[in-house]
């Protein structure tokens, strides 16, 4: 089933069955997803699921770096709200990849490219993240390439 498909059953699941935070949360989602379409000019065709998961993905991101800074700002119950909101979105994402993994594939590429330096630093990042797609955090991926160019 196609995860735009997948996300539609769950988002009538979760209204029929009376769970509103997900339904809203999905709702928001999809919402998310018809602006993509329109941007893209894919109304018709529509969204490939790699598509939709590089939308998830930064939607995810949003809401865990909202959760950041509400709790900074002493906002623990906004924080929360955020945290569930990224947790129902999550689901819709591969399972992501720990850090030994990740350094695997990182150690492999530098030594493929033969970078030696962290002058590197963005051609190692690039591909690390064109192999690993949505199965690792962006962020992580450059903290850990970072680590291992110094």
């Amino acid at each position: 089933m196609a995860l735009k498909e997948q996300i539609n059953n769950d988002l009538k699941t979760a209204l029929l069955g009376g769970n509103r935070f997900a339904g809203e949360v999905l709702r928001g989602l999809k919402a998310v997803m018809l602006s993509e379409e329109i941007v893209q000019n894919k109304r018709e065709s529509g969204l490939d699921d790699a598509t939709i998961e590089q939308l998830i993905a930064r939607e995810v991101k949003k809401r865990n770096e909202s959760a950041t800074i509400y709790d900074g700002a002493g906002r623990p119950e906004l924080a929360e709200n955020e945290r569930a909101e990224a947790k129902v979105m999550a689901k819709y994402l591969p399972k992501q990849l720990s850090e030994t993994e990740i350094n695997t594939v990182i150690a492999r590429t530098i030594s493929e490219m033969g970078v030696t330096s962290p002058a590197g630093f963005g051609q190692v990042i690039g591909a690390v993240k064109k192999e690993l797609g949505n199965t690792a955090d962006g962020a992580l991926i450059a903290k850990l390439v970072k680590d291992a160019l110094n």
